[in-house]
């Protein structure tokens, strides 16, 4: 499979009751609470509202109603193609408010585990290739290393996990977001799985920036709401970004006592996308506790979530892993961890070539004009201070700081040595004790 959007096969809609794979009750209580809390009264409206076809949602009302749970308002709503209005009996009501009371959950049809294991499989991070081009084209606003894409496209295009390691300010993390800005296709996200009867919200609206969706217009002669099944949502693949505030806990699943379901946790949600690590080192966990708990999901592509009552299941682990940190990694993990991480890629500073190049073009962009004097001095004067190591997070530091003080001090922007100075002053805090 390559990288064309048409590519990723989408989850087929359901077209009879028993291809639900969903326990008939949960499903019809489902139902029940749908209408009672949103007032439905339409077979189209409540499918809408259960992202479900309106033949299967139809079975369903045709279910209950036999178990004189809805009945038939006996009116056709004019307004709505002559359709049939339903409401909830006596017992319908009673049978709502107890199911709402074992779980509030409403709305969008859960997608059993094993229905959304195979769509996994169909839009994997695995079958993703990423050209040269492509990935050139995600960075090209970045001044990097010509043999850093050498390494980085097929570490992407294996979707296994990767380590970058080197100072600090180096753009570790903007590389991150160039591959993710490089996978160009869009995925189906379920908007809620289920497994053994409880319910795991994984769409995130934080997480999943969904595509622009196609509104069904009732008079068109294909109606495209079938194209699909709408219990997914169409994404760009997911990029979670954590960093030093990772926990464990983080990645087990969140319950809601209130509403009595669950919610995936950032691993799950990030499923055919990237998930990424920053600042490893800088988590309250080590580093090495945090790797581990990766180990077997990187090996066997399969994660094990547990349930409130201790009951332990299996998800897909279907994730590009990028660990970013400023450690060495033979300082921060044990030899057997670093095995297990597939491709370990060093960021390191640019050399001063590439230094003047992306201060000439972050001088462009912020409108000041280049003075070689003061070149001069910062390269001659300035960074034999700190034994020539250059950063890519300076030239913007420095030329915003110029202009900050140009602007201060009521002048057209420009540089000289000393405005030079007094940037590279707010670069550095001196070394020097501080009475309490």
């Amino acid at each position: 499979m390559n990288m064309d959007v048409g590519n990723v096969i989408a989850p087929p809609a359901p077209r009879r009751l028993e291809e639900m794979k969903l326990p008939l009750v949960m499903m019809r209580d489902i139902i029940l609470k749908t209408m009672f809390r949103k007032n439905t009264e339409q077979v189209s409206d409540l499918a809408r509202a259960v992202c479900l076809p309106i033949p299967v949602t139809q079975e369903l009302v045709d279910l209950a109603r036999d178990q004189n749970l809805i009945e038939a308002t006996g009116t056709l709503l004019a307004n709505s193609g002559n359709e049939m209005g339903y409401q909830l009996t006596d017992a319908g009501k009673a049978r709502a408010l107890d199911a709402l009371a074992q779980s509030e959950y409403y709305g969008a049809m859960p997608v059993p585990l094993e229905v959304y294991s195979e769509q996994v499989k169909r839009q994997s991070i695995r079958n993703i290739q990423i050209t040269r081009e492509q990935l050139t084209g995600a960075m090209g606003h970045l001044v990097l290393p010509s043999n850093l894409l050498d390494q980085l496209g097929p570490a992407v295009s294996a979707g296994r996990s990767i380590l970058m390691y080197g100072p600090p300010g180096n753009g570790k993390s903007t590389i991150s977001n160039g591959i993710r800005d490089a996978m160009g296709d869009k995925i189906y996200i379920p908007r809620a799985i289920e497994y053994a009867g409880q319910v795991i919200t994984v769409y995130d609206p934080i997480v999943h920036s969904a595509a622009e969706e196609q509104l069904d217009d009732p008079s068109s002669l294909r109606r495209s709401s079938n194209r699909f099944d709408t219990r997914y949502v169409k994404c760009e693949r997911p990029t979670v970004v954590t960093g030093g505030e990772l926990s464990l806990s983080m990645l087990d699943l969140v319950y809601n006592p209130t509403a009595r379901t669950y919610q995936a946790p950032l691993q799950l949600k990030s499923t055919g996308g990237i998930f990424i690590v920053d600042d490893l080192g800088r988590q309250a966990e080590p580093p090495q506790a945090l790797v581990n708990r990766w180990i077997v999901p990187l090996e066997e592509s399969r994660d094990i979530l547990a349930l409130q009552s201790g009951e332990k299941f299996e998800v897909p682990f279907d994730t590009l892993v990028i660990f970013s940190t400023n450690f060495h990694p033979n300082e921060i993990f044990d030899k057997a961890a670093l095995r297990r991480i597939f491709f370990k890629i060093k960021i390191d500073g640019p050399n001063q070539e590439d230094f003047l190049k992306i201060f000439a073009m972050v001088a462009k962009k912020r409108k000041m004009p280049l003075d070689q004097d003061a070149l001069i001095h910062l390269l001659k004067n300035k960074y034999p201070t700190i034994d020539n190591i250059y950063a890519n997070y300076q030239p913007i530091f420095l030329i915003d700081q110029m202009i900050a003080t140009c602007e201060f001090e009521g002048i057209p922007r420009q540089m000289s040595p000393e405005l030079i100075d007094r940037a590279w002053e707010n670069m550095f805090v001196k070394q020097e004790h501080i009475e309490h």
